[in-house]
């Protein structure tokens, strides 16, 4: 039975990633922000959720996933090398700084933000076959700041709701 909840519960934040992935194409940040390529990276909220609620292993799994499934849905190959590479980079980083006592929520995806950056560029250093590639970094791990903070608070946010229910459904207050 746990195990059936456990699957369910996997199958359904792959599907809530997809769909906040999907939504956030038609989200103009360019507008705010002229830079190719930036994203708020929304369903990260779902990952880093799930490190923090069901470890690791799921982690990975909702993301890998989540980029296969993305890319069939509309990403290419390119699309989902980009996410895939990112994505596995931030989650490692993130489970690894995770187990650190002096990295909030915050502090593991702004982190994770970056690594996500730095597999994307390197992704495309190989695919492109040009170094000067590179130069584009600082402006995404500037932004990677913001956007991590954004994600950690959404995180956040999440994990105090679910503990305030845990309480709640327990009878303590």
């Amino acid at each position: 039975m746990k195990k059936t909840i456990s699957l369910t519960l996997c199958a359904m934040l792959i599907s809530l990633a997809l769909a906040l992935s999907y939504a956030e194409r038609f989200i103009p940040l360019q507008m705010l922000i002229p830079l190719p390529g930036i994203k708020l990276g929304l369903a990260n909220i779902v990952t880093l959720t799930a490190l923090y609620l069901l470890g690791a292993k799921s982690a990975f799994t909702i993301l890998i996933l989540r980029c296969f499934l993305g890319s069939l849905f509309g990403g290419g190959i390119t699309g989902f090398l980009f996410s895939l590479c990112g994505g596995l980079l931030s989650m490692t980083v993130m489970t690894l700084v995770r187990r650190l006592s002096c990295f909030s929520v915050y502090g593991v995806s702004i982190l994770g933000a970056a690594a996500h950056n730095i597999g994307q560029i390197a992704v495309a250093i190989l695919l492109m076959r040009s170094v000067y590639i590179g130069a584009y970094l600082p402006y995404l791990l500037v932004v990677a700041l913001f956007t991590g903070f954004a994600t950690g608070g959404a995180c956040a946010g999440i994990l105090k709701i679910l503990l305030r229910l845990r309480y709640h459904r327990s009878g303590s207050v």
